[in-house]
């Protein structure tokens, strides 16, 4: 390839096109694109893809105003390239011209070939008129923080007084927080070897075996990681610990487990359990659970399932605790997830609370009595979260909140809703996440 920047640049337009045309994560098109690249241009077309997906409704207002033809006529390729010139234009550490002559380049080496002159226009224009597009871009937090107005509005009606601050939440790259297996090593002698090794991090006191990296990197260079001494995992996820209130003798269920972080955490605070099931609908996804399982030499037993449908699956026997990470938008998620305001629609979130709500139905069945089951999402709709828990309640006389007030150990995170708590997104650091704990009468 002669010119690796423009190779760059192409990947990561058509990973970011896969996501406006088919629907995939940005994750599974970025996997794809590299596949057969050279290793060398892997960090330049995930830095490229992330920026382009991270700012793309910001880059669809600047296009809007530019643009003598509506946006969305555009080839999707050509607006996904737009946006990953966009993005370097916003980053600043390549000079204007050298962006833009690299977009032109790039789209007459691909299949934009015919709009490489609509490429050219469109980006100096822009730099003609910056300042003052800018100013006004900046002046409506929607456009400001990337945000499609759908979720701009949903954030407003559920969030009156926060939802420009969960807007913003999704703006900066996420940190990388660790979490350390308690049954290999300690977080002081964990701590001590990252110093070795030159990678600046420090506890979480707020958490039990939470570290936080000063600067992200790639997982298989933290030392341990492969002998499972240490797994990546948001601080809002590992605060799952605190609601299901784990004990030895206790038989487990992770009903929606892949991809297995939280069935791993599990194992590592309680290695007496009388039984762990993880269960996921999707055998491929199983698999990633059982690698993590296995990285960290703890063991659960692995059933491909649907929780909706325990009679397809379940032996009758009932289970003390279980943790269900339900389906979710996963709107608490999009600072790690951008591509999550790219793929998400209103339609598809509402439909949500039907399936959790089912799930949860089913789970309890599934329950011991005076066992507790908690209920967990990675968003925060109170469609998806409390209104699901309220009508849960309604309909089962048997079930009864646990207070996080009597949740050992519970460091304070979150908002009260009357059922359980919402982190926001960003909160101490942490991703957004819901919990709430029943107990079963």
């Amino acid at each position: 390839m002669k010119n690796p920047a423009a190779g760059a640049r192409s990947l990561a337009a058509y990973a970011v096109a896969r996501i406006l045309r088919e629907g995939v994560t940005l994750d599974a098109a970025l996997h794809d694109a590299l596949a057969a690249a050279p290793e060398t241009l892997g960090p330049s077309v995930r830095s490229l893809s992330y920026g382009a997906v991270r700012g793309y409704f910001r880059h669809e207002a600047i296009l809007g105003r530019v643009l003598s033809q509506p946006v969305r006529s555009l080839d999707t390729y050509v607006r996904a390239l737009l946006s990953v010139a966009l993005f370097e234009l916003e980053d600043a550490r390549t000079p204007q011209y050298a962006v833009v002559d690299a977009a032109v380049e790039t789209a007459k080496a691909t299949d934009a070939a015919r709009a490489s002159g609509l490429i050219n226009a469109v980006l100096r224009r822009y730099l003609r008129e910056r300042k003052t597009l800018d100013v006004d871009i900046a002046r409506n937090p929607v456009t400001r923080h990337a945000s499609p107005i759908w979720l701009a509005d949903r954030f407003r009606a559920d969030w009156p007084v926060r939802w420009t601050q969960l807007l913003a939440a999704g703006d900066p790259q996420e940190p990388m927080l660790l979490r350390v297996n308690g049954r290999r090593t300690t977080t002081d002698a964990y701590l001590e070897t990252l110093r070795e090794a030159d990678f600046p991090a420090h506890a979480d006191s707020r958490v039990p075996f939470a570290v936080a990296l000063e600067s992200p990197c790639d997982v298989h260079e933290l030392p341990g990681f492969g002998d499972g001494l240490v797994s990546v995992q948001d601080l809002g996820a590992q605060c799952v610990a605190f609601p299901l209130e784990l004990a030895a003798g206790q038989r487990v269920l992770d009903a929606c487990a892949a991809p297995g972080g939280k069935t791993a955490l599990i194992a590592e605070r309680e290695p007496e359990l009388a039984g762990l099931l993880a269960l996921d609908i999707d055998p491929q996804r199983l698999t990633r659970v059982k690698e993590n399982l296995l990285r960290g030499d703890l063991h659960a037993e692995l059933k491909t399932g649907d929780a909706g449908n325990p009679g397809a699956w379940w032996d009758g026997v009932p289970f003390d605790r279980i943790l269900l990470d339900a389906p979710c938008s996963a709107l608490g998620v999009i600072r790690r997830h951008p591509d999550i305001r790219l793929r998400k629609s209103p339609s598809e979130i509402d439909k949500l609370p039907l399936l959790q709500g089912r799930l949860l139905t089913s789970a309890w069945r599934m329950l011991a009595s005076g066992g507790r089951l908690v209920y967990a999402t990675c968003t925060v709709t109170r469609s998806e979260n409390g209104a699901v828990m309220a009508a849960f309640l309604e309909g089962t006389p048997d079930a009864s909140i646990v207070p996080a007030e009597n949740w050992p150990g519970w460091p304070g995170f979150g908002e009260a809703d009357g059922f359980g708590r919402q982190i926001l997104p960003g909160e101490a650091g942490a991703d957004g996440f819901y919990y709430a704990a029943l107990l079963k009468a």
